[in-house]
């Protein structure tokens, strides 16, 4: 049950980083919001090498290209999720998003050799009705979103189901410190220029917002990465849509917000899915 668990997990904390984002997005440009949070990912990673030599294992890799790449899709990811919300209604831009557990089997099987059993594909498939029976409401009242914001969903969701695939990739090489540091470093050289250039005078509350986020996403990129050396990335495709239950806890716990009777049925209806696809994952084939 480790993958899946680490999985439930690096899911609820992205799903906080996105509650903290938005709290942030009223008084903070997104490119000064992102260069606080790798800087402060980096600098907890060097303070906990500091106290602890060697923490982390070794940030040489035998893979550069795959680390390469899993830091620009990385970077990719927040930024089209960033530009695809900014656009779309809610409900539309979660609806593309969460077309990406049948994304990570079709990658799987293509670049992983990996062959999902029909009842992963089945239970995703369930786990989707789910989302689109709880975001039904929001989907029949909104106007509809410009083209771009739908291209910018799907980029996001392309990148942000690679970066799985490239942690199942990635599994042999033990140790967290390289799937933390290397992203960082990306994003920090990306976004100094237009962090620096839009700065925003932060509040004290606000900064530490900003220097949360770098302690939530290196904790739920290390969940994630860690769930996919456990479990094949068709086991843990369906408990992608276990963010829809998150999302609901973290809107009544922070903003107070009772979802109603749909997105409840929905939320029901993605725990059956994610709890039946685990039981068809541990079966004998």
């Amino acid at each position: 049950m480790r993958g899946p668990a680490l999985m439930l997990a690096g899911i609820g904390l992205f799903g906080l980083l996105d509650a903290n984002n938005k709290l942030l997005s009223a008084g903070h440009p997104v490119w000064q919001v992102l260069l606080v949070r790798f800087a402060a990912l980096l600098l907890a990673v060097w303070l906990a090498r500091r106290i602890w030599p060697g923490w982390g294992g070794p940030l040489t890799t035998r893979f550069p290209r795959l680390h390469a790449l899993r830091a620009v899709v990385m970077l990719g990811s927040a930024i089209c999720f960033f530009q695809a919300f900014s656009r779309l209604p809610l409900a539309e831009g979660y609806l593309v998003f969460f077309t990406s557990p049948f994304l990570v089997l079709l990658l799987s099987a293509w670049l992983l050799g990996e062959r999902p059993r029909p009842a992963a594909w089945a239970w995703c498939a369930v786990g989707f009705g789910g989302v689109a029976l709880g975001l039904a409401p929001g989907l029949a009242g909104a106007a509809g979103g410009p083209l771009l914001g739908y291209a910018y969903a799907l980029g996001g969701t392309l990148c942000y189901s690679a970066v799985f695939i490239l942690n199942r990739k990635l599994r042999g090489e033990p140790g967290i410190g390289r799937v933390l540091v290397w992203p960082s470093l990306l994003g920090l050289a990306v976004m100094a220029v237009p962090g620096v250039a839009s700065w925003t005078a932060p509040t004290a509350l606000s900064l530490a917002q900003m220097l949360g986020n770098g302690l939530l996403v290196g904790a739920a990129t290390v969940a994630l990465a860690e769930a996919f050396r456990h479990a094949d990335a068709a086991r843990l495709a369906p408990f992608g849509y276990s963010g829809l239950v998150w999302s609901l806890g973290w809107d009544f716990l922070i903003w107070g917000l009772v979802p109603g009777g749909p997105m409840l049925a929905g939320a029901a209806l993605v725990v059956f899915a994610c709890i039946m696809s685990e039981r068809a994952a541990t079966r004998p084939a």
